[in-house]
């Protein structure tokens, strides 16, 4: 009987001490919520068989090797925290990785090799400028969020299962060629608040199942025609919705089935309809949210670099607008004609009042100089 009461004991002190004191439990102990406690280590008395594991906004350095053996974590959320890599030997069950607001700076092959089973990875909020991934191995990752890092480029071989991908507010200046092919379930692709002026040609073009692109908040170089006519070709033809359109004052477009009116220009962001009311010259539209989270600040600081209607016109003809405070003309449709040409025609067009009204006046110096030729004339004979 002593030994059995012994027993009890133990066996009771062991399920007390099962969930840490500076952690919360639910779940029959299998959710662990360790958010915001200020730890460096990682807490002693962790179940082995979590399901669930929340460190994020602590103060931790290194996870190397600690994780490993919680071979039943399905998720782990390690964000804000002072990680510089993300930890080896991460437990090979885990469905989700949390790891945004961190300072790693590279993903190597190795740190998710094994993982088979992820399906999330956020790694938003760091210091990337290069990944290393491995398609075959990551067969499973649905959802992939890079933004708010230091990337250059798109990152190649990505996992070819992706559904979203996150790439937003980094430094993103090109696509490289067949980067994107083998990306059929890609339906959400975010590319705004980037650096992008232009695009090569057929860059989105296997993407068969994109349902959704932004490409807002990008220095989109308009005025480069030659470069810039097929993105905007394949933005009419895509049945994808584009939010943030480059050179369109529209901030949806694409969905080939829609027939909406576009006027182009160069407006250094391009994604909240600020264009003028047509009746109204003086009049702003409204600004309207084109996604939560997603209108630019810059944009809505720079109010002025959008452009205005001051003059429309019926089909086939051209429209002025006021673009830092210039007039310039821009076709209804797109045209091979370069922007020099549209900026000289507009310029013929924009005063003909003033035209007329500088003849008149050459007229009117004309007739007095005649009259006053006769009087001198006059005046002579007289004298003789």
């Amino acid at each position: 009987m002593p030994t059995n009461l012994l027993l009890l004991l133990l066996f009771g002190v062991r399920v007390l001490a099962i969930c840490p004191p500076m952690c919360t439990c639910s779940r029959g102990h299998r959710a662990v919520d360790c958010s915001a406690r200020g730890l460096a280590i990682l807490p002693d008395s962790l179940q082995h068989n979590i399901h669930f594991l929340n460190l994020s906004h602590n103060r931790l350095q290194d996870l190397d090797g600690l994780l490993n053996h919680f071979d039943h974590l399905r998720t782990l959320d390690i964000s804000y925290n002072h990680l510089h890599h993300l930890p080896v030997g991460l437990p090979r069950a885990l469905w989700d990785i949390r790891a945004s607001g961190n300072y790693i700076r590279q993903l190597e092959k190795n740190n998710t090799a094994y993982h088979w089973n992820l399906q999330n990875l956020d790694l938003s909020h760091n210091l990337l400028e290069r990944v290393v991934l491995i398609n075959n191995t990551l067969s499973n990752l649905q959802s992939l969020n890079l933004s708010h890092n230091k990337f250059w480029t798109v990152p190649t071989n990505m996992p070819y299962n992706l559904e979203m991908v996150d790439l937003s507010h980094n430094y993103l200046l090109q696509i490289l060629p067949d980067s994107l092919d083998r990306l059929p379930k890609l339906s959400r692709f975010y590319l705004h608040a980037n650096r992008f002026t232009s695009l090569s040609n057929g860059v989105f073009s296997r993407l068969d199942g994109l349902q959704l692109l932004t490409l807002g908040d990008n220095p989109w170089a308009c005025e480069d025609e030659e470069n810039i006519n097929h993105l905007l070709t394949w933005m009419q033809q895509t049945p994808a919705k584009i939010l943030g359109c480059p050179c369109y004052t529209r901030p949806t477009c694409g969905e080939a089935h829609l027939a909406t009116r576009r006027t182009w220009h160069s407006a250094a962001f391009t994604e909240p309809p600020l264009g003028g009311d047509a009746h109204h010259p003086g009049h702003r539209a409204p600004m309207q949210v084109v996604t939560s989270g997603y209108l630019s600040k810059s944009a809505q600081l720079n109010v002025g670099q959008y452009p205005s209607t001051v003059n429309t016109s019926g089909p086939g003809e051209q429209v002025l607008i006021v673009v830092g405070g210039f007039l310039t003309s821009t076709p209804d449709s797109l045209s091979t004609q370069s922007s020099t040409t549209i900026r000289t025609r507009s310029t013929k067009k924009v005063l003909p009042g003033s035209a007329h009204s500088t003849s008149h006046q050459i007229h009117i110096c004309s007739f007095e100089t005649t009259i006053l030729s006769l009087l001198c004339t006059a005046v002579i004979l007289c004298a003789c």
